[in-house]
């Protein structure tokens, strides 16, 4: 008579084979053998994130495509096939890159920007009540207020140019990114703060490495939400300031071409503000995440 003994490990490491199995026959004593099997083709390649997030993008564009053809008006809605047609005809004549380099550009600009900022406005709070109470006063204040609302007083301040599209990035991207931090220092324990001080760290080397790392989780938080609102802002606002000046990124190009009724394109366009907002997510931020909340091991 024999008795089996199965242990299961639900950890992330992926040896390719299945949770080992443990024999014992009882009656005559013997010892413990390991029975292995190799995973399936289906298995292994299930265990992969980026395949799993593939498949829900090809099962998106299957759908995407048969309502298309179901509804079969370009001027609604096009087929998936029309507007990677539409997209792969933009990114060869150079239209497309062209308009996504120029919204970058400003983005990147301005994201730094309001990086910079929140970054003062976190080490003034941290610094000091008044600090704190500035903060906290003036998040209150201009975190709701849509950074799009900002645009028409942009324009009378800056003008047709690029410091108008700055100006409300800094706005979307410096709140968020304060707001997320501020909180992540004041969620440090006390004793990690303590254990810092035992070995006597102050001032920059205590906020370097004590409270960042320790808070690391929401400041990326913070800056995840900065990009979102920043990377939908801008393209709100070169919809109103492409009309204006009659060039600019993304958002003019959607707009101008859906004053030509070139549909195709104009999702083209959206297909590439949605592309590069899965590469940052899944490239940049993940890396990020990789390379320092997992490793220090401070994931909440």
């Amino acid at each position: 008579m024999s008795e089996a003994v199965a242990r299961i490990d639900f950890g992330h490491g992926a040896t390719g084979r299945r949770p080992e199995i443990f024999n014992k026959d009882v009656e005559l004593g013997g010892e413990m053998t390991v029975v292995e099997q190799k995973l399936s083709t289906f298995e292994t390649l299930y265990r992969e994130p980026a395949l799993r997030k593939l498949l829900i993008l090809v099962v998106l564009a299957g759908i995407w495509e048969l309502y298309g053809r179901t509804l079969n008006n370009d001027l609604l809605f096009p087929t998936f096939s029309a507007t990677a047609g539409a997209f792969l005809t933009s990114v060869m004549n150079g239209t497309l890159p062209a308009a996504a380099w120029v919204s970058i550009k400003v983005l990147l600009t301005g994201y730094a920007i309001g990086i910079g900022l929140a970054a003062v406005l976190t080490a003034l709070a941290i610094a000091s009540r008044i600090g704190t109470d500035f903060l906290e006063t003036m998040t209150s204040m201009f975190n709701p207020l849509p950074a799009i609302a900002l645009l028409p007083l942009a324009l009378i301040w800056f003008g047709l140019g690029n410091a108008s599209l700055i100006f409300v990035l800094v706005h979307s991207v410096t709140w968020a990114i304060a707001l997320n931090t501020h909180s992540g220092f004041l969620g440090v324990s006390k004793t990690l703060k303590m254990v810092g001080r035992n070995y006597g760290l102050k001032g920059v080397g205590f906020i370097t490495k004590i409270l960042i790392p320790a808070a690391f989780p929401s400041i990326l938080t913070g800056l995840k939400i900065g990009w979102a609102f920043a990377w939908r802002t801008l393209i709100a606002a070169e919809l109103v300031f492409g009309v204006s000046s009659g060039s600019g990124g993304l958002g003019w190009f959607i707009f101008e071409n859906k004053n030509m009724l070139d549909i195709p394109m104009v999702f083209a366009g959206l297909l590439t503000v949605i592309l590069i907002g899965l590469v940052v997510e899944n490239l940049v931020f993940r890396t990020i995440e990789r390379r320092t909340i997992q490793r220090w091991g401070v994931q909440h």
